[in-house]
């Protein structure tokens, strides 16, 4: 259960963190446009901070982190996020800079695609282990 608040303060400060990058990196920049950095703030705090905030609560209520499911979860979700928000990161900085792009255009996509896949596969298990919680909760007071 340490785990997971812990981690949701990592996803806090890195959230913070883009968000200031974001700013004072496109004012140093002069940059006036849309770009890509401005979406890692929200995706870490949404997709790190308030999921396992939520994660957090519920395991207050009913331990699941000894679930079988826990720890593929917790690698496959935590990966995914790391590669989508990295590359959220490479092609944004290429965008302010106008450097081009360390990779080819479709593989950067490609890999920013399966972090995507990786965060859904994970939220899938973080609600199958949800559901075992509510399960578990309605069995008892049945």
């Amino acid at each position: 259960m340490k785990r997971l608040i812990n981690t949701a303060l990592v996803y806090l400060i890195a959230g913070a963190a883009a968000g200031v990058f974001f700013r004072e990196f496109t004012k140093f920049s002069q940059f006036d446009g849309t770009t890509v950095l401005g979406f890692m703030h929200p995706h870490l705090l949404v997709l790190g901070f308030a999921v396992f905030l939520i994660a957090t609560l519920f395991a207050l209520q009913d331990d699941f982190t000894g679930d079988k499911l826990f720890k593929p979860f917790y690698i496959v979700y935590n990966v995914g996020l790391v590669v989508t928000v990295c590359m959220m990161f490479v092609r944004g900085v290429a965008e302010v800079t106008g450097a081009p792009l360390v990779l080819p255009d479709a593989a950067l996509s490609g890999i920013a695609g399966l972090g995507h896949i990786m965060v859904g596969v994970g939220l899938v298990l973080l609600v199958v282990m949800f559901k075992r919680v509510v399960n578990r909760r309605m069995s008892a007071t049945a």
